[in-house]
């Protein structure tokens, strides 16, 4: 078949007789591919993008830089009606551009590859843009953007890479100018929004938001928004309830929350995950003007005083901004405390295995369970003062509609996630926030016309699924650790909607749904050469559906663990909704129709017809795996419900997903669900997950190897002793020994900089030291500057070498060298809550330290104690034992100003072991102490443990306190009439090292629980010396 003769229009952009005749051929292509989608992938497929990207770098260089200090629309811009042909074509090309971006995220791979981004972001940089052809290529980047957003996971990577140029300092400083130009003309205020919305679309990464902040757009959105909180001088009436109705005027019509949306979306996506870049937003001097002076002008009735400062608190120190007077334009909430938040005591002995809390709703990894063994306490929000912004939030999310609502509610819930709002909010989200939230999760709840502006005319984006999308994601993070809020919830119907929204995702979608329209000729490419297709043609099957859909499952996922994280009740009123099969569906990587389901032949799709699958990308497999995690940890569910779904299944598949993260999130479920009242525990076995387990407790990545320790300590406990040994011998003792053992700080040190490991004068430095177990070890021995050769722990025995060199890696100085690499790879990034590299790394270490204690003490404990207290001295060595407990309860000495070397002035600081690590030590002594007679002279004899243990009698702990006593039960415990003797002389020595006074001291403790295990200790002690 003869290849078609090129058509004019594409001759004369290719070859231009003149700028009016590449203007004309330009407006006629525009007219011709707008709403059209057969002459869009024609023309793609003929190489338009190549002309156009041609004519799009005509004005790169051409043009003048902007003025820095020009921030009005006048002088920012030219008239928007004048305009030379050559910008003319500029506009046109860049309308067409846009165009082809309203197809679908189809026509992504064509535009990145026709390179036409680079040149588009220059067109905001040059004074020889318009104000139309500056708001034409704003329209046309958030389109790119939307279209952007909705490509399958496996484009997701290339996508973003799209606007790398505009995450540059020259692109960001042309953002800044446009955030901060007069506002005043309807003009401005559109390309403030455009630009803004663009920000909140495109940014993702870390290192994106890092930029934001340093380039000044995040200072330029916080005086942005600062004009909308500023009702200094709108306000006229002194008293709070005239001002409630009067106060924010603009902010309930729908013109003005049009353009306050963009702004929060782009704030929340540069401070999300980041507590430092909230705080830096919090802190802005525009902000922090506009709060002071609101504060000292909004009056609090005289009868709201009392209620508002026993809500949020009293006044903060300094010039920071009070939120109590803003507290008037919110209804009032009862600050009583609910029932059922009294403090637990548990006065059962502790001689049991540990295991995880069923009411604990964070994953093993969870950064405040790092925190905590890192600090030795628990975090809690503040309860000193917060923002009165988020009053001001929370007021704008009461009063307003559509996107506003949602965008102020999120920015709320990121505040709340970094610890930025007080604890006593809690209540006030659930009785104001909650039930707003779980409207937004029906169906219509949002009109089009809410969201006009910026959002709601992009059909990529239907303002219903938008809403399906955000309102879930909020309410999983207001829903975490706060019973107030999930009983909110859960009374406003979030269960049953919740449900739907689930079932519904599942629904078939028709085949005509992701088809484009059919085209008589084939797409035929029209190359210089004429012999080959276009390579700018890309596939044209319209995901668009398929890629919201799993948006939406993704956060009903969420908000459903979060729902089921605490109370029982809760988990069975999720299952009662028939919620566990769509659940089961979301753990595998693929599904072809609803579950359970007989298909739908009117729609297309059948169980007969392979063709229809929908992916579920990482996203919605870590969302399942979390709900299933808070379903499981019911009995009852586990018994009925989840077995029944057959969730195990699943679960082993996803144990050897090519995705490390869904890896952790498998594992961390498997560790629920091979639990001693588990009946999946014996086919989880069968299956050979044990093996699978070990392999990767010996992974690079701590996350996995945390969680696969989690679960391996979860798998022998109560279980038979057979059970225990192959589960040791699987992991191999000296690995253990390895991972508990393992300080991280050594290894950090041992890998400084030359600087700072080497001395001024360039000499050497050789440094011994002892590590976690004592031992001593040369930190400075690194071979070269990648950090080979660290050395942890000695090679005491040929047995520890053989069983570390068979983890996979080929030694063990190498794998210490991949565990600190991928260290130093993620020094740039941002965890949550913007907690350091290192700072992650060594909690996730000392996490790793205590759930390999916590194996010790399953191992130990259980009818068969004895014998493995035997055998476990065998496997690890008795004196390497002890050395080992000892070395945990020591405080960490460093150097206050420097890890490696001291300073000036030779400051030492004294870090005392983590709460937990000691609480995990505490238990193994106290199954120590329980075993045989000769267990108990054993550890009587070990003199410097015992010393260290006395200094933990006034542990902030409870726990801590409670196990000491325990310990002295166990050993002055008498087995029989031959045990008299040796009784009162391990009495005596518990005397003589100074126990008998501190468990008198410990009569007066505040808990219950430990002054009856001190009680029944100073008994057994006077008995042991009568």
């Amino acid at each position: 078949m003869a290849r078609p003769a090129t058509p004019p229009i594409l001759s004369e952009l290719r070859s231009t007789t003149s700028p009016a005749s590449q203007v004309a051929a330009l407006r006629a292509l525009k007219h011709e591919i707008i709403g059209h989608e057969q002459q869009k992938r024609a023309w793609v497929g003929r190489g338009v993008l190549v002309p156009l990207a041609r004519i799009l770098n005509t004005s790169k260089g051409n043009g003048k830089r902007r003025d820095e200090n020009d921030n009005g629309t006048a002088h920012h811009c030219r008239s928007p009606f004048v305009r030379t042909e050559e910008e003319e074509a500029r506009l046109q090309a860049v309308v067409i551009v846009g165009s082809l971006a309203h197809g679908g995220p189809s026509y992504i791979p064509s535009i990145r590859a026709g390179a036409v981004i680079a040149p588009i972001l220059s067109l905001l940089a040059t004074t020889e843009s318009s104000v139309s052809t500056v708001l034409a290529t704003l329209r046309t980047l958030n389109t790119v953007a939307d279209a952007a957003a909705l490509s399958p996971p496996e484009a997701k990577g290339r996508d973003r890479a799209l606007f790398h140029n505009l995450y540059t300092d020259e692109a960001l400083a042309s953002i800044v100018r446009l955030l901060s130009q007069d506002p005043s003309s309807h003009h401005g205020q559109q390309q403030i929004s455009l630009a803004a919305a663009l920000i909140g679309k495109t940014c993702r990464e870390g290192d994106q938001r890092n930029l934001l902040v340093q380039t000044g757009v995040l200072e330029a959105l916080a005086s942005t928004l600062a004009a909308f909180v500023d009702i200094a001088d709108s306000a006229a009436s002194p008293s709070c309830k005239p001002r409630a109705s009067l106060g924010f005027p603009g902010i309930s019509s729908s013109s003005t929350q049009s353009q306050l949306a963009p702004i929060l979306a782009a704030i929340g996506a540069i401070i999300d995950t980041s507590r430092s870049r909230a705080l830096h937003l919090l802190s802005s001097p525009a902000l922090t003007a506009v709060l002071l002076r609101l504060e000292a002008d909004v009056t609090v009735p005289q009868e709201r005083k009392a209620s508002t400062r026993s809500h949020i608190g009293s006044v903060s120190v300094g010039a920071r901004p009070s939120s109590r007077r803003l507290e008037c334009l919110l209804p009032q909430v009862p600050s009583f405390a609910p029932k059922g938040t009294l403090p637990e005591t548990s006065s059962h002995p502790p001689l049991g295995g540990i295991s995880t809390p069923t009411r604990q709703p964070h994953s093993a990894r969870a950064l405040q369970h790092a925190h905590e063994l890192v600090h030795g306490q628990k975090v809690e929000s503040p309860h000193g003062e917060e923002s009165p912004l988020v009053a001001w939030l929370m007021y704008v999310a009461r009063i307003s509609s559509g996107l506003t609502r949602l965008l102020a509610a999120w920015l709320v819930s990121l505040f709340h996630d970094s610890g930025l709002v007080d604890k006593r909010r809690d209540l006030s989200f659930a009785m104001l926030l909650v039930p707003i939230l779980v409207r937004l999760l029906e169906r219509g709840s949002m009109s089009a016309a809410e969201d006009h502006s910026v959002y709601g005319a992009n059909p990529l984006r239907p303002v219903n699924l938008t809403s399906q999308q955000q309102a879930p994601s909020i309410l999983a993070t207001l829903l975490v650790d706060s019973l107030d809020s999930q009983r909110a919830a859960v009374d406003a119907g979030a269960i049953k909607k919740l449900a739907q929204l689930l079932k519904e995702t599942y629904n078939p979608i028709s085949k005509d749904a992701n088809l484009s329209p059919w085209a008589a000729e084939p797409i035929i490419g029209d190359g210089a050469d004429g012999t080959h297709e276009n390579p700018f043609v890309g596939d044209f099957v319209n995901n668009t559906s398929a890629c919201q859909v799993t948006k939406v499952r993704e956060a009903v996922l969420n908000a459903l663990a979060s729902l089921a994280s605490i109370r029982d009740e809760y988990r069975k009123a999720i299952i009662e909704n028939g919620v566990v099969p769509f659940v089961i569906e979301s753990l595998k990587p693929f599904h072809r129709f609803p579950p359970g389901g007989t298909g739908d032949s009117k729609a297309g799709v059948t169980p007969q017809d392979p063709s229809p699958q929908i992916q579920n990308p990482s996203g919605v497999i870590l969302a399942a795996c979390g709900a299933t995690r808070s379903l499981s940890r019911s009995v009852t569910t586990l018994r009925t419900s989840l077995m029944d779904a057959g969730v195990a299944e699943p679960l082993f598949v996803l144990l050897k997903h090519h995705d490390g993260n869904v890896q952790v999130a498998a594992t961390s479920v498997i560790s629920n669900l091979v639990l001693e009242f588990s009946p999946m525990r014996e086919a989880i076995l069968e299956a050979g997950v044990l093996r699978t387990l070990c392999d990767h407790a010996r992974s690079v990545d701590p996350s996995l190897r945390l969680s696969s320790v989690w679960a391996l300590k979860h798998l022998i406990l109560s279980a038979p002793q057979q059970l225990k040994r192959e589960c040791l011998g699987e992991l191999g003792p000296g690995w253990l020994k390895h991972i508990i053992c393992h300080d991280v700080d050594d290894l950090m040190s041992a890998s400084g900089s030359k600087s700072d490991r080497e001395p001024t004068l360039g000499t050497p430095l050789v440094m011994g030291t002892s590590n976690a177990a004592g031992e001593q070890v040369d930190l400075l021995n690194a071979t070269d500057g990648s950090g080979k050769g660290f050395r942890v722990f000695k090679e005491d025995d040929e047995e520890d070498s053989k069983m570390l060199d068979s983890v996979g890696a080929s030694s063990r100085l190498q794998l210490e060298s991949e565990l600190w690499n991928q260290h130093q790879s993620t020094q740039g990034a941002s965890g949550r809550r913007n907690i350091g590299a290192t700072y992650q790394f060594r909690a996730d270490d000392l996490a790793v330290q205590k759930e390999g204690l916590d194996f010790i003490r399953n191992l130990i404990c259980g009818n068969d104690s004895m014998e493995m207290i035997d055998w476990l001295f065998e496997q690890l060595g008795q004196d390497k034992m002890f050395e080992i407990l000892t070395s945990k309860l020591r405080p960490r000495l460093s150097n206050a100003f420097n890890r490696d070397r001291r300073s000036l002035d030779n400051s030492i600081r004294q870090t005392p072991p983590q709460a937990d690590i000691v609480a995990s030590v505490c238990y193994i002594v106290v199954h120590l102490a329980a075993g045989r007679l000769r267990h108990r002279q054993l550890l009587i004899s070990q003199t410097e443990l015992l010393r260290l243990l006395l200094t933990h009698f006034a542990h902030p702990s409870p726990e801590v306190r409670t196990a000491c006593a325990w310990i002295v039960i166990n050993l002055t415990w008498v087995d029989d009439q031959s045990d008299h003797s040796s009784c009162k002389e391990r009495a005596l020595e518990l005397s003589n090292l100074g126990w008998v006074g501190q468990l008198k001291v410990l009569e007066l403790d505040p808990e219950l629980d430990v002054r009856e295990r001190v009680k029944t200790a100073l008994h057994q002690i006077q008995c042991a010396l009568r």
